[in-house]
C-alpha cells in the first residue's frame, strides 16, 4: 500500500515474457544525478540468457544512464506511465517522493509490455494488482475516473477500477477491462462536448478501411458519449510481448524524430523478409494521419514489438484520431518540407520507405479515395452531426481538401497523357 511505501534509490527490473508466474530478473534499476535520472545495470543472469532491451541498452557489463533529466535508460522509460498514470499514481498512492523510479514502480503489473519493476531485490513484488475489471464494471469505472478528475478521494472498491491506469502512456484517462477473454485498454472523456473516444473508433476503422493495420477497437456506450476500448496488442494468453516505442529506437541512435529515420530504423531491427511491408505501412499511415488532421502522432504514439526470433514488428496502430486543430504541421518529420502535413512533403522522401515513386501515389490514391468519404462512414458509426461539421472544418477545410483535389487532378493528368 502507498502508506507503507519509503523511498529507496534502487529497485529491481524484472522480465515477465512468460506471464508474472515465471518472473526473470534483468537488472537494477537506481537512482542518480541528483533523483533526477533512473540508470539500469543488467543482472549476470541475464547477461547470461537475455536480450538487450533496446539498441542503446547493448547486453553487456556496466552502468547505463540517460542523457536526459527526469527519465529512465532506454526501453526502460517505454515502462513509465504518461500524464494521466501519474495523475492516477499522485491521487491514489501519494507516496512521499515522486522520483522517476517511483513512478516506475508504481506503473503496477499490467503495464505496456513485459517489463516489471519491484522493489524488492531478488523476488517480483509489483505494486497494487488484484482482479480485472468486467465490461459490467463500466459504468463504475467511468465514476472512479470521474472521481480522479476531480482529485476527490476514492473508496477501495473503485481504486481497483482505475489502478491499471497509470500503466498507459497518453494524457486521456484510461483503465483496463477484460472482454472475450482478453484484455484491453478502455479511453474515457475529460467531460467534454465531442464525442472523442467515437471518433476515435470511427477513425481507427476508416484506417482499416484503407487496408493499415490498426488495433481492434471497439466504441462502448455510456449515460452520455462513448468510451473506446482497444485491444492490447501486447498481450498473448499469459504471454507478455516486449514492445519499444518510436522514441527509444529513434533516441537509441541519436536519429531526428520522424517518419523517414523510423523506416530506416526497421532495417536494424526488423525482420528481414517484413521490412519492406513494414516500410509501406508507416508510410500509408503517415499519408493517413495527414489527411485526417492527426497531428498527434508523436513519437510515443508509434511502437515495435519483438518477436521470439528477436526481431521487430511494427506494432498496429493506436492512438489515431483527428486533432481537430488544423495545425498544418505533423509531429514527427515527413520530407523534406521537414513536419509540414502535405502530400507534397510525403512524396519528397519516398525511397526511405523502400518505395518508388510510383508504388508511393498508389498508396496514397487509395488512402485519398478513403478519406474522401469520411463523412459518410462516420456518420455509419453514428457520429453525430454536431461533431461531424467540426470535423469537417478541418479534415474538408481549405487545406487538406484541397491536397486531395490537387492530387486527384494531377495523377488524373498524368494517367491520360
Amino acid at each position: 500500500m502507498a502508506e507503507a511505501y519509503k523511498p529507496q534509490d534502487a529497485m529491481s527490473l524484472w522480465w515477465l515474457g512468460q506471464g508474472r508466474q515465471a518472473p526473470l530478473l534483468v537488472g537494477q534499476l537506481f537512482l542518480a544525478e541528483g533523483n533526477r535520472k533512473v540508470g539500469l545495470e543488467y543482472s549476470p543472469e541475464w547477461l547470461q540468457r537475455g536480450f538487450a532491451l533496446s539498441e542503446d541498452l547493448p547486453l553487456a557489463r556496466g552502468v547505463f544512464l540517460p542523457k536526459d533529466r527526469d527519465v529512465a535508460a532506454g526501453a526502460v522509460d517505454d515502462a513509465r506511465p504518461d500524464r494521466w498514470g501519474e495523475r492516477v499514481i499522485r491521487n491514489l498512492y501519494r507516496p512521499p517522493r515522486l522520483s522517476v523510479l517511483e513512478y516506475l514502480f508504481f506503473a503496477g503489473d499490467d503495464r505496456f509490455g513485459a517489463l516489471g519493476v519491484s522493489r524488492a531485490a531478488g523476488e517480483y513484488q509489483p505494486s497494487g494488482g488484484g482482479s480485472m475489471a468486467k465490461l459490467a464494471n463500466l459504468g463504475e469505472m467511468e465514476r472512479a475516473i470521474s472521481a480522479v478528475l476531480a482529485d476527490e478521494k476514492l473508496d477501495e472498491r473503485l481504486v481497483r477500477l482505475v489502478r491499471p491506469g497509470p500503466s498507459f502512456g497518453g494524457a486521456r484517462p484510461k483503465s483496463l477491462i477484460e472482454m472475450d477473454g482478453c484484455q484491453w485498454v478502455v479511453k474515457f472523456s475529460e467531460g467534454e462536448d465531442f464525442d472523442t473516444e467515437l471518433v476515435e473508433h470511427a477513425t481507427m476503422s476508416l484506417a482499416a478501411e484503407c487496408g493499415l493495420n490498426v488495433a481492434q477497437s471497439r466504441a462502448l456506450s455510456l449515460a452520455r458519449g462513448h468510451a473506446v476500448a482497444v485491444k492490447r496488442f501486447d498481450r498473448a494468453g499469459e504471454q507478455r510481448s516486449h514492445v519499444i516505442s518510436a522514441n527509444t529506437v529513434l533516441r537509441a541512435t541519436g536519429l531526428p524524430m520522424g517518419y523517414p529515420e523510423l523506416a530506416q530504423s526497421l532495417r536494424r531491427i526488423g525482420r528481414p523478409q517484413a521490412i519492406r511491408g513494414h516500410q509501406k505501412e508507416l508510410f500509408k499511415r503517415m499519408v493517413f494521419n495527414i489527411l485526417m488532421d492527426n497531428t498527434d502522432d508523436h513519437e510515443k504514439n508509434h511502437a515495435f514489438v519483438r518477436a521470439g526470433d528477436g526481431f521487430y514488428d511494427l506494432s498496429p496502430a493506436y492512438d489515431v484520431v483527428p486533432s481537430v486543430q488544423g495545425l498544418g504541421q505533423q509531429q514527427l518529420r515527413v520530407g523534406k518540407g521537414e513536419a509540414e502535413s502535405s502530400i507534397e512533403n510525403a512524396l519528397s522522401e519516398v525511397q526511405a520507405f523502400g518505395l518508388s515513386k510510383d508504388a508511393a501515389v498508389e498508396s496514397v490514391k487509395k488512402i485519398v479515395a478513403a478519406v474522401d468519404r469520411w463523412k459518410e462512414f462516420f456518420q455509419g458509426h453514428g457520429v453525430v452531426a454536431r461533431d461531424l461539421e467540426q470535423l469537417a472544418q478541418y479534415i474538408d477545410g481549405p487545406t487538406l481538401r484541397a491536397q486531395r483535389e490537387a492530387f486527384r487532378d494531377r495523377t488524373s493528368r498524368a494517367i491520360s497523357r
